[in-house]
Protein backbone atom coordinates (compact mmCIF):
# COMPACT_ATOMS: atom_id res chain seq x y z
CA UNK A 1 0.00 0.00 0.00
CA UNK A 2 1.47 3.39 -0.64
CA UNK A 3 0.48 7.03 -0.12
CA UNK A 4 -1.57 9.00 -2.11
CA UNK A 5 0.79 11.67 -2.84
CA UNK A 6 -1.43 14.60 -3.67
CA UNK A 7 -3.76 14.34 -0.61
CA UNK A 8 -0.71 13.57 1.12
CA UNK A 9 0.13 17.32 1.40
CA UNK A 10 -0.69 18.60 4.74
CA UNK A 11 -3.17 21.23 3.34
CA UNK A 12 -5.08 19.03 0.80
CA UNK A 13 -5.55 16.18 3.27
CA UNK A 14 -7.61 18.84 5.77
CA UNK A 15 -8.85 20.22 2.75
CA UNK A 16 -10.20 16.42 1.85
CA UNK A 17 -10.91 15.40 5.28
CA UNK A 18 -13.21 18.58 5.79
CA UNK A 19 -15.08 17.51 2.40
CA UNK A 20 -15.11 14.19 3.69
CA UNK A 21 -17.53 15.13 6.88
CA UNK A 22 -20.12 15.99 4.57
CA UNK A 23 -22.74 13.75 2.71
CA UNK A 24 -21.71 12.66 -1.19
CA UNK A 25 -23.14 15.26 -3.33
CA UNK A 26 -23.02 18.17 -0.60
CA UNK A 27 -21.25 21.27 -1.34
CA UNK A 28 -19.70 23.69 1.15
CA UNK A 29 -18.98 27.49 0.85
CA UNK A 30 -15.00 28.02 -0.54
CA UNK A 31 -15.20 31.31 2.84
CA UNK A 32 -16.26 27.92 5.05
CA UNK A 33 -13.71 25.35 4.01
CA UNK A 34 -11.10 28.10 3.82
CA UNK A 35 -12.07 29.16 7.84
CA UNK A 36 -11.73 25.47 8.63
CA UNK A 37 -8.90 24.46 7.00
CA UNK A 38 -6.90 27.84 7.94
CA UNK A 39 -5.54 28.67 4.78
CA UNK A 40 -5.85 32.19 2.43
CA UNK A 41 -7.54 32.39 -0.49
CA UNK A 42 -5.13 31.91 -3.22
CA UNK A 43 -3.58 29.18 -0.73
CA UNK A 44 -6.83 27.00 -1.08
CA UNK A 45 -7.49 27.90 -4.21
CA UNK A 46 -4.28 26.35 -5.79
CA UNK A 47 -4.72 23.14 -3.23
CA UNK A 48 -8.28 23.20 -5.17
CA UNK A 49 -6.75 23.27 -8.59
CA UNK A 50 -4.51 20.61 -8.02
CA UNK A 51 -7.34 18.19 -6.37
CA UNK A 52 -9.71 18.80 -9.38
CA UNK A 53 -7.21 18.26 -11.37
CA UNK A 54 -6.58 14.63 -10.33
CA UNK A 55 -10.84 14.45 -10.02
CA UNK A 56 -11.02 14.60 -6.40
CA UNK A 57 -13.25 17.73 -5.82
CA UNK A 58 -15.42 19.51 -8.24
CA UNK A 59 -15.78 23.36 -8.10
CA UNK A 60 -18.98 25.99 -8.93
CA UNK A 61 -19.16 29.04 -9.20
CA UNK A 62 -22.14 31.01 -9.21
CA UNK A 63 -23.62 34.46 -8.75
CA UNK A 64 -26.50 34.78 -6.41
CA UNK A 65 -27.71 38.30 -7.30
CA UNK A 66 -24.41 40.03 -8.03
CA UNK A 67 -22.68 38.12 -5.27
CA UNK A 68 -20.07 35.85 -6.41
CA UNK A 69 -20.17 32.49 -4.94
CA UNK A 70 -17.82 29.47 -4.77
CA UNK A 71 -18.72 26.12 -3.62
CA UNK A 72 -16.58 22.55 -3.51
CA UNK A 73 -17.17 19.22 -2.74
CA UNK A 74 -15.31 16.03 -2.43
CA UNK A 75 -16.17 13.65 -5.90
CA UNK A 76 -17.23 10.09 -5.53
CA UNK A 77 -13.78 9.53 -6.71
CA UNK A 78 -11.94 11.67 -4.17
CA UNK A 79 -13.90 10.06 -1.71
CA UNK A 80 -12.42 6.55 -2.64
CA UNK A 81 -9.09 8.47 -2.81
CA UNK A 82 -8.96 9.75 0.42
CA UNK A 83 -10.49 6.41 1.97
CA UNK A 84 -7.47 4.66 0.48
CA UNK A 85 -4.98 7.20 1.82
CA UNK A 86 -6.62 6.80 5.41
CA UNK A 87 -6.34 3.24 5.42
CA UNK A 88 -2.58 3.33 4.59
CA UNK A 89 -2.18 5.97 7.05
CA UNK A 90 -3.84 3.59 9.31
CA UNK A 91 -1.57 0.75 8.33
CA UNK A 92 1.33 2.64 8.97
CA UNK A 93 0.22 3.25 12.30
CA UNK A 94 -0.82 -0.20 13.51
CA UNK A 95 2.47 -1.20 11.81
CA UNK A 96 4.46 -2.92 14.88
CA UNK A 97 7.90 -1.12 15.20
CA UNK A 98 10.17 -3.16 13.25
CA UNK A 99 12.78 -5.24 16.21
CA UNK A 100 16.47 -5.38 15.71
CA UNK A 101 17.01 -9.00 16.44
CA UNK A 102 19.04 -8.48 18.52
CA UNK A 103 16.74 -6.44 20.84
CA UNK A 104 15.43 -9.41 22.55
CA UNK A 105 18.66 -10.27 24.14
CA UNK A 106 19.31 -6.66 25.07
CA UNK A 107 16.09 -5.80 26.74
CA UNK A 108 15.70 -9.34 28.90
CA UNK A 109 19.79 -8.50 29.81
CA UNK A 110 20.72 -6.96 32.89
CA UNK A 111 23.53 -4.47 32.36
CA UNK A 112 26.41 -3.88 34.66
CA UNK A 113 29.39 -0.96 35.48
CA UNK A 114 31.06 -2.60 32.61
CA UNK A 115 28.80 -2.16 30.05
CA UNK A 116 29.54 0.90 27.66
Amino acid sequence: MKPNEIIHQSMRLRIMASLNVLGPGEWIEFTRLRAIVGATDGNLGAHLETLGQAGYVAVEKKFIGKKPQTRVRATSVGRRAFSAHVAYLRALLDEPARADPTDGAQSSRHWSKTDG
